[in-house]
């Protein structure tokens, strides 16, 4: 159950009607199976004073301070904290930035980002290395640096705050012609880009995200895995669109997540479930997507994945919308999806079941299959492809559309394939035929689905 909860810290009070609605409905239908409720700030052991200034309309520091790191103070306060209390950092008056290397969380503790405070990371990419020379470069292998953030077997930590973590992927990295960006774009061409993530999570049991700013990762924002309680909750994520493989948050072979009320704009999926290991009991609520690669299940789903809630939903001008992508390289069965109360705007993939991502072909052993995918209360605004695309005669796509409406019919192309699909009992006004495609119920046109107030301006932080 996802519960809303009135609060106020820095003077910021979060909770809204729409809110507390939206915690009413997902009470029937959230699929974590925990109690959720709007997080609380734990109290303060130690706050720590910045000590430099960001310049440049708060996007760096200076080229001077770029040694003067805090690593050592604020993993030394955190290693002192006591369970159940938090590590603030904030702003001394002008002095409002803090510079560090890679941090690591310890159990039970919180760190808290106040209001007008950014945590920047360092350029430095030795700072980062996993061994020395890997960090900073592009390599076969790739995973070359540790994360800004780390949390190993760590369970009951955070980051929480009103303030801000910026990875400062677009600057050059030091004594390089290149920044994080650039190395992802030279890895095209072959290889993988090696460039810090901002938070790295593994098997970090009831970890939670709340009110951050997350900006500029040099690689993904968030990535969650082999845990069980994820919460992110009020965060904000802000990355251009061109900056490549910066997913917003990544929960992968876990259980029990919820991402509530976040604004997420990247340069590639803005959530992606990354079922190497099964994934199940995962909420996504009353949130909002700008550019980036959608709601996106896979590319590896491998380990199964389902039991899985996506309700109030924007998307707006990003590539795809609702996605669901795998391989018979990394292939597995995805099955009990349900989207509820869906808007998508300007977004050239609308609906994207993609069988056979990254055209690898069938000569894997993993197939994929896609089945018992539910999309109620959907509505779709513009032009763009739908892709409808199971993976064979014995692996067909499993769809169900109940109320799903296209504004401009005339401009959307269909493509579909062994395809098991059923309209009703709302209105669909979807034509969809091809090889292996059998559809129950008729297309028809009917009263979308409201989307009234869906569209919001991506907050300022």
């Amino acid at each position: 159950i996802l519960r809303g909860r009135a609060t106020s810290v820095g003077g910021c009070r979060w909770l809204t009607r729409a809110a507390l609605l939206g915690a009413a409905i997902l009470a029937a239908h959230a699929q974590d199976t925990r109690n959720v409720t709007e997080p609380v700030i734990p109290p303060g052991c130690a706050v720590l004073t910045a000590k430099l200034a960001a310049i440049d309309g708060n996007k760096t520091v200076a080229d001077a301070d770029e040694v003067k790191l805090d690593t050592a103070r604020i993993q030394q306060a955190m290693d002192a904290c006591a369970q159940g209390q938090a590590v603030v950092l904030k702003a001394d008056g002008a002095r409002n930035a803090f510079l560090t290397g890679p941090l690591d969380l310890k159990p039970g503790v919180t760190l808290v980002v106040d209001a007008k405070t950014i945590l920047f990371g360092s350029r430095d990419a030795k700072v980062y290395e996993v061994s020395p020379g890997s960090c900073g470069i592009v390599s076969p292998a790739g995973r070359g640096c540790r994360a800004l953030i780390n949390g190993a077997s760590v369970s009951g930590a955070g980051v929480m705050g009103d303030g801000t973590i910026d990875g400062r992927g677009w600057a050059k990295v030091l004594g390089k012609n290149v920044s994080w960006w650039d190395l992802a774009e030279e890895a095209r061409k072959g290889g993988n880009q090696n460039c810090p993530r901002i938070l790295v999570l593994n098997r970090c049991d009831n970890f939670t995200l709340y009110r951050i700013a997350l900006k500029n990762s040099g690689n993904f924002h968030v990535a969650y895995s082999r845990g069980n309680g994820f919460t992110a909750w009020g965060v904000v994520i802000d990355t251009p669109k061109n900056a490549r493989n910066t997913d917003g948050i990544d929960p992968g072979s876990s259980t029990n997540v919820t991402i509530a009320h976040c604004y997420i704009k990247t340069g590639d999926d803005n959530v992606a479930i990354k079922a190497g290991g099964h994934c199940s009991h995962m909420t996504i609520a009353h949130n909002h997507f700008y550019t980036g690669h959608g709601m996106s299940i896979g590319s590896e789903t491998n380990g199964g994945a389902d039991t899985i809630r996506v309700t109030d939903l924007s998307i707006d001008g990003a590539d795809n919308g609702i996605r669901i992508k795998s391989n018979s390289g990394r292939g597995g069965k995805v099955t009990d999806a349900v989207y509820q109360d869906v808007c998508i705007r300007d977004t050239r993939n609308p609906i994207y079941m993609d069988s056979d991502y990254a055209h690898f072909g069938k000569t894997g052993g993993q197939v994929p299959w896609f089945t018992g995918i539910v999309l109620k209360d959907v509505r779709v605004q513009g032009a763009g492809k739908i892709t409808l695309q199971g993976y064979d005669a014995q692996h067909p796509l499993g769809m169900a559309f109940d109320n799903v409406q296209f504004d401009s019919l005339k401009d959307i192309q269909v493509i579909a394939e062994y395809a098991d699909l059923k309209f009703g009992p709302g209105a669909v006004n979807l034509k969809v035929a091809g090889e292996g495609v059998t559809v129950t119920g008729a297309a028809s046109n009917g009263q979308p689905n409201a989307c009234t107030g869906k569209f919001v301006a991506m907050p300022a932080r």
